[in-house]
């Protein structure tokens, strides 16, 4: 009987049906598995309702095309701006964020000026406001 038997062939094994298989479990899986939402049941602590985060103050200085500076109710002449921004500034913490909306037809001095005014008043936060 093991006469007629040949040691020297080699049986292969035909690994693609198993292979289409798992990419097949695999695809599922990865269409399923974001489907699957787990629920807990947890009980959250209970806090304060009342206190709210206050908001920020801010100072908004506006600069038209006429180089005109508005500040809050103020209105500013190019010339007038740092002597009255310093007297402005004074009521304020130095956090405080700053705002600069200017035409943007303005040459660029104008707005950089602006700019190191607030800087030299000691605000660190000062900010341009673009549209979009």
């Amino acid at each position: 009987m093991l006469k007629n038997f040949n040691w020297e062939e080699n049986p292969e094994l035909n690994i693609t049906p198993l292979v289409d298989i798992m990419l097949v479990l695999l695809a599922i899986l990865m269409v399923t598995a974001p489907v699957i939402t787990y629920q807990e049941e947890i009980v959250l602590p209970q806090g304060s309702k009342v206190s709210r985060v206050a908001e920020d103050s801010k100072i908004e200085i506006r600069i038209d095309l006429k180089r005109n500076i508005y500040l809050n109710s103020d209105i500013f002449t190019f010339d007038s701006f740092p002597d009255g921004f310093n007297v402005f500034a004074n009521a304020y913490d130095k956090n405080t964020q700053v705002y600069i909306r200017a035409d943007k037809n303005l040459k660029y001095d104008d707005v950089i000026y602006i700019l190191k005014i607030a800087k030299q008043s000691g605000f660190s936060r000062v900010s341009l406001v673009t549209d979009g």
